[in-house]
């Protein structure tokens, strides 16, 4: 038995492009405390680890983007690479390419403007991983109890 990537209702349909039922499911409280956590995590590191291109300016525009985008394009090219359906070529060029300017177009951008030395291939390695586990976290759609019950279940079967 699998954890489904599916809608848990009618109301909730991948698109290529999101609409308010993808907004709906990023207001949900674990989500937010999730992206809380995790933007808390990229704060502390940017005032503490003195890295010259991890500030409090790239932390905010990079992790809040890739809570507004991760879960889109993760759940873009799982639907097409599992149903191939028309366009499916397109979808996944878009979902990456979202992902290329959350994790490295911003990036760029942005210290080119503040005029920080940049690890441009270190970061993209890193952040990319961190977009696309983000994305895997934050695709599932519905309530943290129905997610720890979908855990049980799973574990339940394994056994």
């Amino acid at each position: 038995m699998s954890i489904l990537i599916e809608p848990a209702n009618d109301k909730v349909s991948g698109s290529l492009i999101p609409d308010r039922a993808y907004l709906a499911e990023l207001a949900r409280p674990w989500k937010l405390l999730s992206f809380a956590i995790g933007m808390g995590w990229l704060l502390f590191g940017a005032l503490n680890y003195g890295i010259s291109d991890w500030d409090i300016g790239v932390s905010l525009l990079m992790g809040g983007l890739t809570y507004l985008s991760a879960p889109w394009s993760v759940a873009t090219i799982l639907a097409a690479v599992r149903y191939r359906s028309r366009g499916w070529f397109f979808g996944i060029a878009m979902a990456l390419f979202a992902a290329w300017v959350v994790v490295d177009g911003v990036y760029v951008l942005y210290h080119t403007i503040m005029g920080n030395r940049m690890f441009r291939i270190e970061n993209f390695f890193a952040s990319s991983a961190l977009y696309f586990l983000a994305g895997s976290i934050w695709l599932y759609r519905g309530s943290l109890r129905e997610f720890l019950a979908n855990v049980r279940r799973v574990l339940r079967s394994a056994v």
